[in-house]
């Protein structure tokens, strides 16, 4: 039984101070309190459509104290706007935790649609839209990112992944070193001035942002084992990243994908991954065991199952 007051979850500009609906505007100027991740930001866009309702912080570093007092202002029939940074709340952000408690209150919630970094950045990649999977932020430690990457190397959708500036070039080299030259798109800045969508292979984006180091807000958007960004990937396009990939990988390794294919088959090395993956081994692990039993190079391998299935 739904009890209270009302928590809103209203998308707002990730940028542009003009992406905003007329009903988030009319729920911000109703709600009796609006909670935000960052007010400096929200005061901005609050200012921008004369908006005088009285706002609070809401975060990560404060979640535990305030939480419980949101929730008690919506048990006594309080309306309340929840905006994350930008975009929509909820989504990699400590308005997940607040609509969770309000659920479990039994408290109404909401949404009130609008901007979201995550489909902004997929409908402009260029790569397939019909399936696709958000990562959010892969972890810091450098270790348990490769362990991820590892893992996210089989999924056939495409992959969209939030990243910060000073981990881009990292991640880049990371991936393009456990999933082979797919095709990706890094959007920058959506929707703001310096808003910039670079495409390529994996590769080819490592060494553009090699040579020009990032700065501002990233999306990565990336193509699924075996769809055909990948496929046309293996083609010989990183030649016009220089020819060489991240972690020492020549583009040689193309040429030999083939001939480990034909000789070995396709088939019989997936059903070998498969196993090791099912023995408990990882990504990496089960691809250096193969490669030192086979006698070929680790990256062929990767090429190879990173290929369309048909």
């Amino acid at each position: 039984m739904l009890m209270g007051g009302i928590l809103y979850l209203v998308a707002t500009p990730i940028g542009n101070l003009e992406d905003i609906t007329a009903r988030a505007l009319r729920i911000l100027r109703e709600a009796d309190l609006i909670a935000a991740e960052d007010t400096r930001r929200t005061r901005q866009l609050l200012n921008y459509y004369q908006i005088e309702q009285k706002l609070i912080s809401y975060h990560r570093h404060n979640q535990k104290e305030k939480g419980p007092l949101l929730i008690e202002c919506l048990k006594a029939g309080k309306k309340i706007a929840l905006v994350s940074d930008a975009g929509t709340p909820g989504i990699s952000d400590p308005g997940a935790e607040l609509v969770r408690s309000a659920v479990e209150a039994g408290i109404e919630v909401a949404a009130v649609p609008g901007p979201s970094a995550i489909i902004a950045a997929i409908t402009v990649s260029g790569l397939d839209t019909r399936r696709f999977v958000f990562e959010g932020f892969l972890p810091r430690r450098s270790s348990e990112r490769r362990k991820r990457a590892e893992l996210l190397a089989g999924e056939e959708r495409t992959v969209v992944i939030f990243e910060a500036p000073h981990r881009l070039l990292e991640t880049l080299r990371l991936l393009a070193e456990v999933w082979g030259p797919r095709q990706a798109a890094v959007a920058r800045e959506i929707t703001k001035c310096f808003e910039e969508v670079v495409r390529g292979t994996l590769p080819e984006l490592a060494e553009h942002f090699q040579a020009h180091p990032p700065r501002g807000e990233f999306t990565l958007v990336v193509a699924g084992r075996g769809a055909p960004g990948a496929r046309r990937a293996e083609g010989g396009s990183e030649g016009a990243a220089g020819g060489a990939e991240p972690g020492g990988a020549s583009g040689a390794d193309s040429e030999e994908a083939e001939p480990l294919a034909e000789t070995i088959g396709a088939e019989a090395i997936k059903e070998e991954i498969e196993k090791l993956l099912a023995g408990g081994a990882s990504m990496r692990e089960a691809v250096r065991a193969l490669a030192a039993e086979k006698k070929i190079k680790r990256q062929a391998i990767y090429r190879l199952l990173s290929r369309d299935p048909g």
